[in-house]
């Protein structure tokens, strides 16, 4: 590569691999530009003032070359697997109002990332969508580079989620035949090498190229290796005679993070073989300093940033967009049902605040947890997002992450935190925890808020009103005194630093 220094434009810079690459673009010394729907999404990022934010759609053409005026390399990193029926469609139809406005605007080059599969085959609807994405491209007028990469495995990523939940729920495993077909991992980490490569690349060059790490592992094999690195006893995985790849991906909803919407795409995707047949990618970007990263070493490395908490970005933070919530006056007019608690605990608001914005994942909800867990339950089995999505950071949140069924609508700091429902329910619904100070310690408050649609929407309020009186008045007490408990430690601490002898 010869550092040559770019101005370009990513979209899906609020997915998964789009808010990786921004940053490593940027220390590359790239000019970035992302386009995004709204700017809300990104409100959090480290990066967000070294960046020129665009608001629009990829379904706005003219909007679109506007904002790819100057720009040397479009990074087409977006998808609809998650969007349900007739993403093939919408996916094709984007990318052709993509490749025109390229096209139009002078960019010299498209950078798009795909699925690795096997020629000749029929493949499932997702890897058939997203080939068809990529022959967009290559056959727009504008010089195309497609990667074509198989299972990603990096901290946060779908890919990831589903092994390692499959992998730590059952000691021996019945699954479909499909666990014994080849497949080749790439570490996220290589995936971004090759994404910011592509941005100094001369000349014509317009072809797809198969990435990977050069190991090949059965999908049965990357489970039974996840657990060997995970310090998990051996696992027995029994792949049986039935492809079933319907039942196998609503065993994957039900058992992981991931929605019945993804699990099916994703579980399709496994019905073949997906291992690189060919490595020229190395004659035109080199590899990574140090080498591709072997499997295990992908998984280690996954682990090490979950546990330490520097896990960048999710794919469940890359959600759909939804109305906000209408500030109170606004509620007039509308059916609205509002569950309202405070409480008063001599603590200061800080020890509060840091119980709120560390609430759910491994923290849970401070109540009743089996009966969050089945609310959990059913909502996967309605092809909800559940409760198995946890949290991006164990005690640090920002606007857009997803907190288990909840998204962050809101943060104020030290103040407020207002999440938003993904859960399936006949309605909109909210939950607002905030704390101020009051006298010589704080006041709590914690709001639900719903608005139903129809007839449903209310006999469903009515149906959970027996559990919001035993589940959120013991929430309201048990986060402050969760906070005293942190005082607590803290003077014990104290006390033991100040004991005669103490180092």
């Amino acid at each position: 590569m010869n550092g040559i220094l770019r101005t370009v434009l990513v979209t899906g810079a609020t997915g998964y691999i789009g808010g990786r690459l921004v940053p490593r673009l940027l220390e590359a010394g790239h000019t970035v530009k992302v386009l995004v729907r709204t700017s809300a999404k990104i409100a959090g990022v480290p990066w967000l003032d070294d960046v020129v934010v665009v608001e629009s759609s990829l379904d706005d053409g003219g909007a679109l070359r506007d904002a790819l005026a100057g720009v040397d390399v479009l990074y087409y990193l977006v998808h609809s697997m998650a969007a349900g029926s007739g993403f093939e469609a919408k996916e094709k139809a984007m990318a052709d109002t993509a490749a025109k406005a390229a096209a139009d605007a002078g960019v010299e080059r498209i950078v798009y990332l795909g699925g690795l599969h096997p020629a000749n085959v029929e493949l499932s609807t997702h890897m058939r969508s997203r080939e068809a994405v990529g022959k967009v491209f290559l056959d727009s007028p504008v010089d195309a580079v497609v990667f074509q990469a198989g299972v990603v495995i990096g901290s946060g990523s779908a890919s990831f989620e589903m092994i390692r939940h499959l992998s730590e729920t059952l000691p021996l495993m019945p699954a479909p035949s499909w666990v014994r077909n080849k497949i080749e991992a790439i570490a996220v980490r290589d995936v971004l090498h090759y994404l910011v490569g592509a941005a100094s690349l001369t000349g014509p060059i317009n072809r797809t190229f198969d990435i990977g790490c050069r190991q090949v592992l059965s999908y049965a094999g990357m489970m039974k290796e996840y657990a060997a690195e995970a310090g998990l006893p051996y696992r027995v995985v029994l792949a049986l005679p039935i492809p079933a790849p319907k039942l196998a991906g609503l065993w994957v909803a039900l058992t992981t993070p991931i929605p019945l919407s993804m699990s099916l795409p994703l579980v399709q995707s496994l019905q073949h073989d997906a291992v690189s047949r060919e490595h020229d990618i190395d004659a035109v970007i080199p590899v990574p300093a140090g080498g591709l990263t072997p499997y295990r070493r992908a998984v280690a490395l996954a682990l090490g940033k979950e546990r330490d908490g520097q896990v960048e970005t999710t794919w469940a933070n890359a959600g759909a967009d939804a109305d906000p919530l209408p500030s109170d006056p606004d509620w007039s007019g509308h059916k609205v049902f509002v569950d309202e608690r405070t409480f008063h605990g001599d603590v200061d608001p800080a020890h509060v605040w840091t119980i709120i914005e560390g609430i759910g994942g491994r923290n849970g909800w401070y109540s009743l947890p089996l009966a969050w867990r089945v609310r959990g339950w059913l909502d996967k089995l309605t092809g909800g997002a559940g409760l198995l999505r946890g949290r991006r950071h164990p005690g640090k949140l920002a606007s857009g992450e997803v907190v288990d069924w909840w998204r962050v609508e809101r943060i104020d700091r030290g103040k407020l935190l207002r999440l938003r429902a993904e859960m399936r329910a006949p309605g909109r619904a909210w939950l607002e925890l905030s704390v101020e100070p009051d006298g010589g310690g704080s006041r709590y408050r914690q709001r639900a808020i719903f608005f139903p649609k129809g007839l449903s929407g209310r006999l469903y309020w009515l149906a959970v009103l027996p559990f919001h009186s035993l589940i959120f008045p013991a929430m309201a007490r048990n986060i402050t005194t969760a906070a005293k408990k942190i005082v607590e430690a803290e003077r014990a601490e104290a006390g033991s630093e100040n004991k005669p002898g103490s180092p």
